[in-house]
């Protein structure tokens, strides 16, 4: 059958559509994906304005326009940090459900993590061992571990790319001093976590999943040949330190310039590297690989499971 799987989330609202079976891969046919940068029209008491409802609404209805095109079988539709946490939440998922013309799945954190956990295993398999996976959102950033496909520990903070930029590094260039803070931010925020991971073993495999992660990895990282002429992106912690400080001065117009750098993440990438450093080293990892598969690919495969269990 034909899936579609709509991730509402704080920078993009992205619709892939895929064929599937049960026990098969799914098969990516589409992808569609609107930039919103939703963080930006966060209110000061926590709400979406209504000029951000109505750019959710207008990328909810082409989305949908898309699957229909494509004969999707199936729609799942998800949201993540920013909808969620949203003052006016109710309000916000009333207007996209009836864009939708169905019922929209609102993910906490800890799920979100689970998912993405979930599709993160089934790419890289058993043979990776004990995983510890780093998805940093626009909104939140999720680590989660374990040695089985659902993850033993699972965590959301409050580190998302568009939030951090938003409320640290609003001024272009930021310069060093607001990365300090932010880097100081983050290693408060990050705490309470190295305790809970670090009773765990240690990983035998780092994975980080997301655009972020995938955009610092073709900037600073390097490549090894894979499976069936797939190649493997590496993001060495080293690597990514040396770089912040270069692209904290650098303009966001001209960072798009750099590889791997979009002009969708040129404003929020400065932001990213920061918090995935800080996250590397509160777990005292030094390199990681990133994961094609993330949250979209979490929800289709569930699906697809309790399609083959039904």
């Amino acid at each position: 059958m034909r899936l579609g799987v709509l991730d509402i989330g704080s920078n993009t609202v992205h619709l892939l559509v895929a064929d599937a079976h049960p026990g098969g891969r799914p098969l990516a046919s589409t992808s569609h994906r609107s930039v919103l940068r939703l963080m930006r029209y966060v209110t000061p008491d926590g709400a979406i304005s209504q000029e951000g409802i109505a750019a959710l609404v207008d990328a909810v209805t082409q989305a949908r326009a898309v699957a229909e095109r494509e004969k999707v079988d199936e729609f799942l539709a998800t949201a993540t940090s920013a909808v969620r946490e949203a003052t006016n939440g109710a309000e916000v998922i009333g207007r996209i459900e009836e864009a939708l013309g169905q019922q929209l799945q609102v993910l906490g954190g800890v799920s979100e993590a689970r998912f993405t956990f979930l599709a993160v295993r089934r790419w890289f398999g058993w043979s990776a061992g004990q995983i510890l996976l780093f998805d940093i959102g626009g909104g939140s950033l999720e680590i989660a571990a374990g040695a089985d496909e659902l993850p033993d520990e699972a965590a959301s903070v409050p580190l998302g790319a568009g939030r951090m930029t938003i409320a640290y590094l609003p001024d272009d260039p930021p310069g060093e001093e607001a990365v300090d803070r932010l880097r100081a931010h983050a290693r408060q925020t990050l705490k309470p976590l190295t305790k809970t991971f670090g009773a765990l073993p240690r990983p035998d495999h780092t994975v980080g999943s997301s655009k972020t992660i995938r955009s610092l990895a073709k900037l600073v990282g390097y490549p090894l040949p894979g499976w069936s002429g797939s190649e493997r992106m590496m993001l060495p912690r080293a690597a990514l330190g040396s770089w912040i400080p270069r692209l904290a001065r650098i303009p966001a117009s001209a960072r798009q310039e750099l590889p791997g750098i979009t002009a969708d993440r040129t404003f929020q990438i400065v932001a990213g590297a920061v918090v995935l450093h800080e996250a590397m080293r509160a777990m005292d990892v030094e390199e990681l690989e990133v994961s094609p598969w993330a949250l979209r690919e979490g929800v289709l495969l569930r699906y697809i499971e309790s399609m083959a269990w039904g």
